[in-house]
Formats: structure tokens, C-alpha cells, sequence
């Protein structure tokens, strides 16, 4: 008679814990949007989330520390005309964010360090060259100032944001609309899922495609992919009886994944959000109150089910935590950042140690925020491995942070379908004069008021 064995893995106690009530961010309508997007994004200093705005699209930057009840007149990045779709903040200056949105424009906003004190309405670049939505945004991990942005357009553009240009614009190998993309470990390789059912590996300066599958997933839902550290690819999404799956794929041997588990029937798209220091993955399903989290490993079955975390009311989307913005005295491996209809809930994820001391087996040497190359050497071939920070003393900036640097004289304009959209700067421009001139009244019936309050205590 032999015994099952259980597997032996530090990971296999994680818990996550919800912070207390007050620690949360209240009061704070999340947008409505059906699109699968993060909706949230979040660094050491800010967390930023897509909300409901009438007449175009806006989103909120929060300094971490500003918890509680947020009041409806904070101020928010208004800019776009259209709804806003997907956000990402720059991994190489904590200030920088990205913008994609309905009107068929990316954008780019730089947030003061307390925070927003009024509304922003002009990003520092404005990148114009999709001529339908734009649902995809991605920054390089290790190249300075560039950005990847996927449309409705089935189009891949690959950004210059310093000079405000696209520099590789891939539009002949999606014949449908693109479900996800992201970059590996170095930048080197782009991978892209799509309404095919086809994923592939893209050489990201040739734009050309380096490997593909077909049928990664039966389904015809949507289905996710994101590189793993050495190189495999990890998929989510649906058999034809339309059960979610989870698959591990070996790039140099695609005709069968490695392991493939069914999960359950759920409907929402899975999320991944994979961690390349400890090898786990986590799952989130958008209209779903679960994060299911598993350990990808190089032995059979490869990915091995770790645990769930639960709660009672569903996520509307999912901001993650670089490794750099954790409490490493308190072992925390991840904080997710979960969207509710009206606010927004930290959620700890916590291996359990007596000890108080630096733990080096759970904090390897982690991606940091410096670049390795900068936009004009990466587009010319030069490839730069990601510079790793140790966090034994908790993250400090040890290098100044990258300021961000427009090059205004080589802004171009990228947009062939710029003519087409509606010029609303007319009525911007007129609004903004309203504005003020409502300002400067208001200020002037207070300095009367003033005046009033003194002149009746004089008598």
C-alpha cells in the first residue's frame, strides 16, 4: 500500500487577508465598462482606477496613504473623450501613467508627487495612431520610454513616448480582435492572443511573427497569456463545453501543452497576474469574489493548485503591487488592489513565518525601476536584462528617478485618421473661459462678503 506524498512547497500556507475598513479607498464609483481590462493599476506611490465620468473618460490617482472616504469633488485625469479602457503606470518612474481609451487615443499623464489638487486635462504626449479603440496598454520592462498600445483595430503599435512617435506599427498579422499582449522577462518577444484563437510569439522590432499556435483554448471566449521567467507561457481560457482551463506551454514544443487542468464553468475572463520571484500565479475572474493561486515548478504537472481566497462581494477589476512597493517584515508576497462597485479593497497575501527577520528565501533580488536601455538603443537592436534590487532593508531609491523628458521638437503626429475625429477643442477651449470667468466671480463675492463682515463689526 503506498502513501500519497504530499508535495513540499513553502507557498503552499499563503493566505490573503483583506485590510480593515479604514484602510480602504470608499466612496469611489468604479466604471461601468463591460471590457476585460485590469481597471486598476497601482505602484509604490499611487493607485490609479478607471471610475464613471459623464460626457469622455476619467480615472483616479490616489496617494497610497489617502484611505478612507474619498470625496466626490477629488480630482481626476479627464482628459480623454471617449471612456477610458486600460491604465498602466511607467515601471521606470512612479509618476508616469498611461492611458488607452474609446476615442482611439493613448495618452500620457505625469502626477504630481502629493496627488492631483485639481483636474488634469493635458497629458504630457498624446499618441494618435489607431483608427478604432484602444483596449491594450504595456510597457516595456526594461527599455526606457516605450510603450506597446493594441486597438480594436487588430493593430499592434510599438511607441517612442519621449518623441511621440510610433516607431513599429504591426498591422497585418491579426485578422481579429486582440485579447491580450504582453513582453517577456528582457522585452525581446511580444506575445499576443487573439479572437482566432491563435497566440503568438512576435518579434517585437521586425514585427514578424516568431512562433504560433492555433487553438490554444477550444472556446470561443476570450483567452489570456503572459510569459513565464524561463520562457514558457502560461494561458487562460475556455474548453468547447465552455469550462475554464488553465494550460502551460513549452515554446520549443507546441503541439501539446505541458499540463492543461479544467477549473470550473464560470463565465468571466481569468486574469493572470504571475509573480517571476516565487513562481506563483494568480487567477482573478472579473464579476467574481475568488483569487485562485497555483505554483508553476519544472516537475510534473508543473502547475500544482495552491489555495483560494474568498469574500463575499465580486471584483469589478484588479491592480497588482510591484514587488518594491511590499512590507517585506511582514512576509507579504503581493497585495492586489480589488475593485467593488464603489471602492477599492487591498488584499494581503501573506506566507505565515515566526520569525521577524529578513526572509531571503521568499525575497530573491527583484526587478527594480531602473532601465537598462534607453527607447533609441532598444529600437536599434540593443537588449538590456532587468536590473534586480535587493529588498533585505526594504526598497530605497538609490539612483534619482527617471525623469521623464519630452522631446517637443520631434513630436510628430501619427495619426492618419486624426482628420476623421471630431475637433472638439472649440468648445474645450470655451468651457475652460466659462470656468474661469466663474472663478474669478466667485472670488469677487467673496472679497464683498468680506468687506460686508467688517464694515457691520466696525459699527
Amino acid at each position: 500500500m503506498s502513501r500519497k506524498v504530499v508535495r513540499s512547497s513553502k507557498f503552499r500556507h499563503v493566505f490573503g487577508q483583506a485590510v480593515k475598513y479604514d484602510q480602504c479607498y470608499d466612496d469611489i464609483r468604479i466604471s461601468q465598462m463591460t471590457w476585460d481590462s485590469n481597471f486598476c493599476s497601482v505602484n509604490p506611490k499611487f493607485v490609479a482606477m478607471i471610475v464613471d465620468a459623464s460626457g469622455g473618460g476619467a480615472f483616479m490617482v490616489l496617494p497610497l496613504s489617502k484611505t478612507g472616504r474619498i470625496d466626490m469633488s477629488y480630482p481626476t485625469v479627464c482628459g480623454h473623450t471617449g471612456p477610458v479602457l486600460d491604465i498602466e503606470f511607467c515601471p521606470h518612474n512612479d509618476n508616469i501613467i498611461a492611458s488607452g481609451s474609446e476615442d482611439c487615443s493613448v495618452m500620457i499623464w505625469e502626477i504630481p508627487d502629493g496627488g492631483l489638487t485639481s483636474p488634469l486635462t493635458d497629458p504630457v504626449v498624446k499618441l494618435d495612431g489607431h483608427s478604432k479603440r484602444v483596449g491594450i496598454l504595456c510597457w516595456h520592462p526594461t527599455a526606457h520610454n516605450v510603450l506597446m498600445s493594441a486597438g480594436c483595430d487588430n493593430v499592434v503599435i510599438l511607441w517612442n513616448v519621449a518623441r511621440g512617435e510610433s516607431v513599429v506599427r504591426i498591422d497585418s498579422i491579426h485578422p481579429d480582435l486582440i485579447y491580450s499582449a504582453c513582453w517577456n522577462q528582457d522585452g525581446s518577444q511580444i506575445l499576443t492572443t487573439c479572437k482566432d484563437k491563435t497566440m503568438r510569439v512576435l518579434d517585437p522590432r521586425k514585427g514578424t511573427v516568431l512562433l504560433e499556435k492555433e487553438k490554444t483554448h477550444e472556446g470561443s471566449r476570450p483567452v489570456r497569456a503572459v510569459f513565464l521567467s524561463d520562457g514558457k507561457i502560461l494561458t487562460t481560457g475556455f474548453s468547447r463545453m465552455s469550462e475554464r482551463q488553465v494550460a502551460l506551454w513549452d515554446p520549443k514544443n507546441f503541439a501539446e501543452p505541458l499540463c492543461l487542468q479544467e477549473l470550473d464553468t464560470g463565465s468571466g475572463v481569468l486574469l493572470p497576474f504571475y509573480d517571476p520571484d516565487t513562481g506563483v500565479v494568480y487567477l482573478c475572474g472579473k464579476g467574481e469574489s475568488s483569487i485562485r493561486y497555483f505554483e508553476v515548478t519544472d516537475e510534473a504537472p508543473y502547475v500544482h493548485y495552491l489555495s483560494m481566497y474568498s469574500s463575499k462581494e465580486s471584483q469589478k477589476g484588479m491592480g497588482c503591487m510591484p514587488k518594491r512597493g511590499l512590507e517585506v517584515n511582514k512576509c507579504e508576497i503581493t497585495r492586489f488592489y480589488k475593485l467593488h462597485e464603489r471602492k477599492c479593497e487591498p488584499i494581503v497575501m501573506t506566507v505565515p513565518r515566526k520569525s521577524d527577520l529578513f526572509q531571503e528565501d521568499l525575497y530573491p533580488d527583484t526587478i527594480g525601476p531602473e532601465p537598462s536601455v534607453e527607447a533609441d538603443e532598444w529600437f536599434q537592436g540593443k537588449d538590456g536584462q532587468p536590473i534586480l534590487i535587493s529588498l533585505k532593508d526594504g526598497f530605497t531609491a538609490t539612483t534619482k528617478t527617471k525623469e521623464f523628458k519630452v522631446h517637443k521638437s520631434l513630436l510628430k503626429t501619427t495619426s492618419a485618421s486624426a482628420g476623421n475625429q471630431p475637433d472638439n477643442s472649440g468648445e474645450v477651449q470655451s468651457l475652460r473661459k466659462e470656468v474661469k470667468d466663474l472663478k474669478a466671480a466667485i472670488e469677487e463675492l467673496t472679497t464683498r462678503m468680506k468687506e460686508l463682515e467688517s464694515w457691520r463689526e466696525s459699527k
